[in-house]
């Protein structure tokens, strides 16, 4: 079967709901390792005796190999094939999955942790890639549903089962996790999932692009990291260093025949203002997940499942309210949503400055989150769908994956700096009004950040950009908005190469952590 070709499988037979429960499962194992990690960092510094900037690596380095090779991944699995590409990526992950649970030190435990992000990148394309190549176009969206549905059941136990985990036998259950699930997506997968690959995929892999990439971001997210100790040569060298490779990056992008990133495509006005409102409301997403759950345990004295569970409300609205947002974006266009989403989400982020020492969930936690929830809501359809109106129809695939990247960058590098700037660094994380202090000084930073998306999006955006019979409404899923440093995009489309058309009729749908 080849993408080129029309997918016969129904959903309503024995292997089509087999083929749904291996996706949904292989994305459960990068959605769950994305909304616990987060709740068990301060047990695992405390275990291991790391200061902070090792606990921001444990996100990094995972992150950093993740936005680097996911649209290699992608093409990969386009090339040799997507249920094998996907199963490697299962295995790889499950393998780095138990290093992680295993890691004596916090060194073992970083590393460990890019390799695992190695293996996210082979099986994330693959998961929505395999449903809209294998199903019926008939039956498409409601698979696509389907797994978003039952993937935001998942997101929604995530935090709970994560705290429930560094309460109970221990953080290095969190990952030991991923193993059984990997064991029953292989054997699912390899008996139930038919092979697809795209025949007409041609050309040479942008490898030195990717590698350059991740060599940018690594050094910059390197010296961001290093920065919350001082200034030190280092530091300079590694940012300078960061620089440069993001130049040679740039360079090589021109001039390569077949470009991870086709530069061309920011000659779009508005696709280029799509993804600064992406890089602002995604760093300070990434920003509030990663500090909150530390405001919580170290100041506030909430226990890691409470903390987790302070996240939910989000899931829970997104799930609820998301499809409806989207309906209303395509109804008034994008321009008002983009504007009031970001605005809504920075007057959540001001509301955590009352979460402190005496903080009350029902008070102090809950309204905030129930606030920022909302502008999620409002923002993350219409940015999605945004994306796909912002380029020509053959060029969808590739601008939802550079949109997906640069989410992920965002994330990676916010977790890198806000700290430095916030002036939490070392050991300080254990000590309440270090946390504390630092914890309003980078809330203001992360609305700030949400209110420069919105005004970008009020200054650059057009209020008819969706035409309703030329783009879709695209379906949100909060999974990836909750936590995970990612946007929700359209299926199938991360993994697609340059030059080809989106993998399905519509722009609904997800893609993954």
């Amino acid at each position: 079967m080849t993408t080129s070709e029309a997918g016969t499988l129904r959903l309503g037979t024995a292997q089509g709901r087999w083929v749904l429960l291996a996706t949904v499962l292989g994305s459960s194992m990068a959605m769950l390792d994305g909304t616990v990690v987060n709740v068990a960092l301060p047990r695992i510094g405390t275990d291991l005796g790391a200061p902070l900037a090792a606990l921001q690596w444990t996100l990094n380095a995972y992150l950093l190999t993740l936005a680097g090779l996911i649209l290699l991944g992608g093409a990969l699995g386009d090339r040799y094939g997507r249920r094998r590409v996907f199963l490697i990526g299962v295995l790889w992950f499950a393998a780095a999955s138990a290093a992680c649970a295993a890691a004596p030190t916090i060194e073992v435990l970083v590393a460990a942790r890019a390799v695992q992000g190695i293996g996210g990148a082979l099986l994330t394309p693959g998961s929505l890639a395999m449903l809209q190549a294998v199903f019926h176009p008939d039956d498409r969206s409601a698979a696509v549903g389907l797994w978003s549905g039952l993937g935001g059941v998942s997101a929604a136990i995530g935090p709970f089962l994560g705290g429930w985990l560094v309460d109970g036998p221990g953080w290095r259950w969190i990952f030991l996790l991923n193993v059984p699930l990997a064991v029953l997506v292989i054997a699912v997968a390899s008996r139930h999932v038919p092979e697809s690959r795209d025949e007409s995929a041609t050309g040479r892999f942008d490898i030195l692009g990717a590698a350059l990439a991740a060599l940018a971001l690594g050094s910059v997210t390197y010296a961001l990291t290093a920065a919350g100790s001082g200034l030190s040569p280092e530091v300079w060298v590694a940012g300078a260093a960061g620089l440069l490779l993001g130049a040679a990056f740039v360079v090589v992008e021109r001039r390569v025949e077949e470009p991870m990133l086709p530069l061309g495509l920011f000659s779009s006005r508005l696709f280029t203002a799509v993804n600064l409102v992406t890089l602002c409301v995604y760093a300070a997403f990434s920003g509030v997940f990663f500090l909150l759950v530390v405001q919580l345990q170290i100041v506030s004295g909430f226990s890691p499942l409470v903390s987790g569970l302070a996240l939910v409300p989000i899931t829970v609205l997104m799930l609820a309210l998301s499809a409806r947002a989207g309906r209303l974006g395509k109804r008034i266009g994008p321009r008002i949503p983009l504007t009031v989403g970001p605005l809504v989400c920075a007057t959540g982020v001001l509301l955590m400055l009352r979460i402190g020492p005496d903080a009350s969930y029902w008070t102090d936690v809950l309204p905030a989150v129930t606030v920022m929830g909302c502008g999620m809501v409002l923002l993350v359809a219409p940015l999605t769908a945004t994306v796909l109106a912002a380029v020509e129809v053959r060029h969808a695939g590739i601008a939802s994956g550079v949109n997906n990247a640069a989410a992920r960058a965002a994330g990676l590098l916010a977790v890198a700096a806000l700290p430095a700037l916030a002036g939490l660094s070392g050991e300080a994380y254990q000590v309440p009004a270090s946390v504390d202090s630092a914890f309003h000084v980078a809330m203001l930073i992360c609305a700030g950040l949400l209110a420069a998306g919105g005004v970008t999006a009020f200054t650059t955006v057009r209020g008819n950009v969706l035409a309703p019979e030329d783009h879709p409404v695209a379906e949100p899923d909060c999974r990836y908005a909750c936590g995970t440093n990612a946007p929700p995009l359209d299926p199938g489309h991360v993994g697609a190469r340059h030059g080809e058309g989106p993998a399905t009729e519509s722009a609904a749908g997800p893609t993954e952590a």
